[in-house]
């Protein structure tokens, strides 16, 4: 994982000096890899924001001109040089417009370009990272990322960063101009480049840890929305209701409070900007007036003095709203970084060794296991299960069942030990091989939007219509899905095509079977099942399971009947092992739990 401030550090909004520094460095530099790609667009952007503001600076000068020059030839007679300066507005003009225009044009598909490119890469990055990272940070945080992040990024990119260019740009070649035409006048404005530092430092220092803040608690927002809405069962169930108005409604008025600090701080740094353009232009208009009067000064050139003095502030006020977006887009590039930065735990050897007829033997040697930096969850233990068997795991809630399932899903990978798939180190495997030899169901079966059909395809992309149905009917899933209002062509999440917790465990088998993988694993995939549902995905197993090494894990000893063999874990080691039968007239816990069962049921 990564050792610099990301997606995890949520409520980390003070960083140190050389945090804060790591962070910036690795945002532009994400920005950075973004326009790589663009640079002949970007050099065509450069060419053009160069010759449109040039253009546009140029207009104070050409009426200086018409003013001492021209008009006095053409009072004598001579129009000449009043065309001349007025083909040369004329033509100055039409270029700053149409250029300009270009640029805006250029920017924009530039822009679009990055943030495409920025979307996917984020999209692909999440689901490539390991599951160990989608199990510590909420998805509400995730989804930050890809959404308000990434739309305050494209606010900066659309149009911040061209005005910022454009008007940075116009006040250098204004201020040149006015240099050109009288140095005085030119320190005048130069002078004003101080209090306008200094304004802009304030803002910045400020504005720097609100603008943080305000994606901080952007992502509480959109995570207290997300839970509240995944888990509205939940919230009707216990009349959760009120109690989330209220914790929502805090959420709420924490980013209320951010946004009017954030408002406050910009409602400063404008009115100061106007005031201090306004005070120049006014005092070129002083000393420019005793100029005139003294004739060291032409009228034609105050007026262009005024003029260009007025238009050379104009842009510091888009500046200044561009800054404010800055600051905001920052803030969320930094996370955006942050969650690009984090590296999957489990990763894809660089040589995987080819796995072409997987038989199914696993075999754990030595094996240990911790979830990250936590203590270790199983401590040195072996396991050989042979291809072909089905093996039930039992155990009390927390010993490490579901831990054994994901270590050989390869969710996870040990911390020492080996794992073997056929002889051959599960990490050593290709991720395509791995797939296709593992598939585990779990009790959460995710349907995603389309039709029924498309859901079950997924465990086997191109899979006939017959092949379909014949994976239904083997988990007898297929009399429900012809119930349905189109069969199997129907929307699961559209009116009509809704199906029951159970149901959905049906199709999540169906997908499983039709995927013929070498090794399955159920980990508590029949909990949703009533009991003729059970039964009748038990007899499909039986049917399914034959030549395919099963791993069943489930607390409904029911399930457990079908198996070759039974493993009993207790606190991350394996207590018992042997037949169902057997391990039944042992006495141990697996007998106690199996008593606790059949009890239960009278």
């Amino acid at each position: 994982m990564s050792s610099t401030p990301g997606v995890g550090d949520e409520d980390q909004i003070l960083l140190s000096h050389e945090d804060r520094k790591r962070v910036r460095t690795r945002s532009w530099n994400l920005l950075g890899q973004l326009a790589s790609p663009l640079k002949p667009m970007l050099a065509l952007t450069v060419v053009l924001v160069i010759i449109s503001n040039l253009a546009r600076a140029s207009f104070p000068v050409i009426i200086a001109w018409a003013i001492d020059w021209a008009l006095p030839q053409l009072i004598g007679g001579n129009a000449a040089p009043f065309t001349i300066t007025g083909t040369a507005y004329l033509v100055a003009a039409v270029l700053a417009g149409v250029l300009l225009g270009w640029y805006n044009l250029c920017t924009a598909k530039v822009s679009q370009a990055m943030l495409l490119t920025l979307r996917m890469r984020v999209f692909r990055h999440t689901q490539l990272l390991s599951l160990e990272f989608h199990e510590k940070y909420t998805s509400g945080r995730v989804i930050s990322r890809q959404t308000s992040d990434l739309e305050t990024l494209r606010e900066l990119l659309d149009q911040g960063i061209s005005q910022l260019v454009s008007g940075v740009v116009f006040i250098i070649f204004t201020a040149a101009s006015i240099f050109l035409m009288d140095w005085r006048s030119g320190l005048v404005v130069l002078c004003a480049v101080v209090p306008i530092s200094i304004i802009f430092r304030w803002y910045q220092k400020r504005s720097e840890i609100v603008f943080r803040e305000s994606r901080v608690v952007s992502a509480r927002l959109i995570t207290s929305f997300v839970e509240t809405m995944t888990g509205i069962r939940a919230v009707k169930a216990f009349r959760r209701e009120k109690d989330n108005d209220a914790s929502y409604g805090s959420v709420a008025n924490d980013y209320r409070d951010n946004s009017i600090r954030s408002i406050n701080l910009f409602g400063v740094l404008q009115p100061a900007l106007v005031l201090i353009g306004n005070l120049t232009v006014a005092v070129l208009l002083l000393l420019g007036g005793f100029r005139v009067l003294d004739d060291t000064l032409d009228v034609g050139i105050l007026v262009a003095l005024l003029l260009a003095g007025k238009r050379v502030f104009q842009p510091v006020d888009q500046i200044a709203m561009f800054y404010s977006s800055l600051q905001a887009a920052t803030a969320a590039l930094e996370k955006v970084s942050g969650l690009l930065e984090e590296e999957p735990t489990v990763v894809e050897p660089a040589q995987p060794v080819p796995l072409e007829h997987p038989a199914g033997h696993i075999q754990f040697r030595d094996a240990v296991f911790a979830y990250g930096d936590g203590p270790v969850v199983m401590d040195r233990f072996d396991l050989d299960i042979p291809a072909g068997q089905t093996v039930a795991v039992v155990g009390q809630t927390g010993a490490g069942k579901s831990t054994l399932a994901k270590l050989i899903a390869r969710f996870y990978d040990l911390s020492q030990g080996s794992l073997t798939l056929d002889g051959i180190e599960l990490a050593g495997l290709a991720n395509d091989d791995l797939r296709r030899a593992v598939v585990m169901v779990t009790q959460e079966a995710f349907l995603f939007s389309g039709s029924v059909a498309e859901n079950i395809a997924l465990g086997k992309p191109g899979a006939s219509p017959d092949e379909i149905v014949l994976a239904a009917r083997a988990v007898g899933a297929d009399e429900f899905i012809r119930s349905l209002p189109d069969g199997y062509d129907t929307d699961v999440n559209k009116r009509g095509g809704r199906v029951s917790a159970g149901q959905r465990q049906l199709i999540s088998f169906a997908r499983a079977f039709l995927a013929d993988p070498a090794v399955l694993i159920l980990d508590e995939a029949t909990s949703s099942l009533d009991i003729p549902s059970e039964r009748l995905v038990q007899r499909g197993l039986q049917t399914l399971l034959g030549q395919r090494t099963a791993l069943i894990i489930a607390h409904r000893l029911s399930t457990v009947e079908i198996a070759d063999r039974v493993l009993v874990v207790h606190d991350g080691k394996i207590v018992e092992d042997g037949s169902p039968a057997e391990l039944r007239e042992a006495g141990g816990r697996f007998a106690a739990l199996h008593a606790a069962w059949q009890q239960s049921l009278t």
